[in-house]
């Protein structure tokens, strides 16, 4: 499958989240009216295949990253990373409803690897984790950030993915798009903190100014809200990262499609704390993940390959 990659916002262990997602599986289940999905890939609570295939990959300490890494980091020997387990194939809980599986997950891994440093996930509600990320809570959040202008005032990116916008509707009663133009008078999900949030919102406010309808903004503190809202028929239209609303569709059985163009390719960042001196040690380690060939496993693992990139870059978002 030919995905490209989505644009996020940010996501702590909550148990509503988790309520989140197994509400979701139920309503796919009923909808699709079967049950999980069995092959050799990894399967999440949702009944989803979560990999392309199995097996872990790590990678080996490399001398001249780890030196690179802060000394309290490295005396403590481990990295503690925050992300938002609501958004397959990127970061989901796995069946138990406790471990975190994905791109992300396996890729901080591998960086932490590296490192030398073992890596300590930890689920946060996705418009928390940058907070959280500059109040020092955090070494790193890898929760499908796209890098932007904005968020580079308050964290450093260190680029690793190549992302862009899908559109989504219910596949008995779609509701048919071209792009964000045509969304006025419509009701869309979207999560809350992540940059279809705030497209979504502009968009509302551009149909004003021409005299149309303005969009109607459903925004749900996780991507399994948004997801319901639409299965459920209390919205139109979803909006989400590529990969994820390919995943989304993929396990629907058929009950929702694509509409209209992906749009807003950009890069994801691993967001590192501007002051925390660890920024030139994860650009480090993501260039010898690339060249080492880690990177691109993770990503054939989780179908991601098509959003790959060549180098990695610190700040190098878009507006």
């Amino acid at each position: 499958m030919i995905l490209m990659v989505l644009n996020r916002g940010s996501r702590t262990a909550s148990l509503t989240r988790l309520i989140g997602v197994l509400v979701l599986a139920a309503a796919f289940a009923a909808l699709a009216g079967c049950g999980d999905k069995k092959d050799s890939g990894t399967t999440g609570p949702t009944g989803a295949t979560g990999a392309a295939g199995s097996g872990e990959i790590t990678a080996q300490k490399d001398e001249a990253v780890a030196r690179l890494v802060p000394a309290e980091i490295a005396n403590r020997g481990k990295l503690v990373v925050a992300m938002d387990a609501s958004y397959p194939p990127n970061e989901f809980f796995d069946k138990d409803g406790k471990t975190i599986i994905g791109m992300d997950p396996d890729y901080a891994k591998v960086i932490g690897q590296t490192m030398g440093l073992e890596v300590e996930l930890k689920n946060v509600t996705f418009d928390a984790i940058l907070p959280g990320l500059a109040a020092g809570k955090y070494d790193l959040a890898m929760s499908s950030f796209t890098d932007t202008k904005e968020r580079e005032k308050t964290v450093d990116m260190v680029t690793y993915l190549i992302a862009g916008t899908k559109f989504y509707t219910a596949a008995d009663k779609p509701t048919e798009i071209s792009g964000l133009e045509d969304l006025c008078g419509k009701t869309v999900a979207v999560e809350k903190g992540t940059t279809q949030a705030d497209d979504a919102e502009a968009q509302s406010k551009k149909c004003e100014k021409a005299g149309s309808d303005p969009v109607k903004v459903s925004v749900f503190p996780d991507q399994s809200g948004a997801n319901l809202a639409l299965t459920s028929g209390r919205a139109q239209i979803g909006m989400a990262d590529s990969p994820v609303a390919a995943y989304i569709i993929d396990q629907s059985d058929g009950k929702l499609k694509a509409t209209g163009e992906d749009y807003g390719t950009a890069p994801y960042g691993i967001a590192v704390n501007k002051d925390s001196g660890l920024t030139e040690a994860v650009l480090a380690a993501v260039k010898a993940t690339i060249s080492g060939g880690q990177y691109v496993k993770v990503l054939e693992k989780w179908n991601l390959a098509d959003g790959s990139i060549d180098e990695a870059k610190i700040n190098d978002g878009v507006e």
